[in-house]
């Protein structure tokens, strides 16, 4: 089980809280909520409030779309290291098996389930994460990631100063962070076999600004850049304002 858990909540309502207020009265794990207004999406600044937050070295990072396999905290902390950024991968889930799991509250995912895609990504085989760690660290492109399903340790992120804030609107914070990271150092893994999360199926967000992120996305892959200005750093001093009762 993790230390703490923080929720990054980008501007949602009341009726979260009170739903988050019930889970932190009978879970036995310290359950932080960081909240901010409802701006439009602004999942970087709100990752950087939570990760500010955090008083664990080792951070694992995910989304609130995904299940998690029962393994999945002991996978991510078996193979973590300083240095390091562990990518883990989805199963896709259909709309179908989506409502199946949230009418039933049960899940029991195996590679011949019906209605998901990725399916190979539902082998948990630890053995075989480990050669494939060894072997193939880097096989997408450089500025390819998912912060659904990433770790890393604490001090890593701090030293690139985070998600850049300047990155509004979906798409390709994740990957501008990686990309920073590895430019400091970090070398980047991914756990196939391991770390498994399933992503539950929901409408597409708008996507308006991918273009304008992804361009200065590779913008700073061109200057090589490392450290962002508009990051972390100005939320350590006064993250309180942020946590919810």
């Amino acid at each position: 089980m993790p230390n703490e858990i923080l929720i990054a909540d980008d501007g949602s309502t009341n009726e979260t809280y009170k739903l988050i207020k019930e889970f932190k009265s009978v879970c036995s794990i310290p359950i932080i909520h960081v909240w901010q207004e409802d701006k439009g999406f602004q999942a970087g600044r709100i990752r950087n409030i939570a990760i500010a937050a955090c008083r664990m070295d080792y951070i694992i990072q995910i989304d609130g779309d995904i299940l998690l396999h029962q393994s999945f905290i002991e996978d991510h902390i078996n193979i973590a290291r300083p240095g390091y950024l562990i990518q883990g991968s989805r199963v896709m889930l259909g709309p179908k098996k989506t409502k199946q799991i949230s009418e039933t509250k049960e899940f029991n995912i195996t590679f011949f389930s019906s209605d998901i895609s990725r399916r190979e990504n539902a082998i948990r085989c630890i053995p075989l994460s480990n050669y494939l760690l060894l072997k193939y660290r880097n096989p997408y492109p450089i500025y390819y990631a998912r912060g659904a399903n990433m770790s890393f340790f604490r001090n890593d992120i701090l030293a690139v100063n985070g998600y850049d804030e300047t990155f509004t609107g979906w798409g390709h914070e994740d990957s501008d962070l990686t990309l920073r990271m590895l430019n400091n150092g970090c070398v980047k893994m991914y756990a196939k076999f391991s770390c498994i999360a399933y992503h539950l199926y929901h409408r597409v967000e708008s996507r308006y600004r991918e273009d304008i992120n992804k361009k200065r996305m590779q913008e700073n892959e061109r200057l090589k850049n490392i450290y962002c200005d508009l990051g972390i750093s100005k939320h350590l001093s006064n993250v309180h304002q942020y946590i919810l009762d």
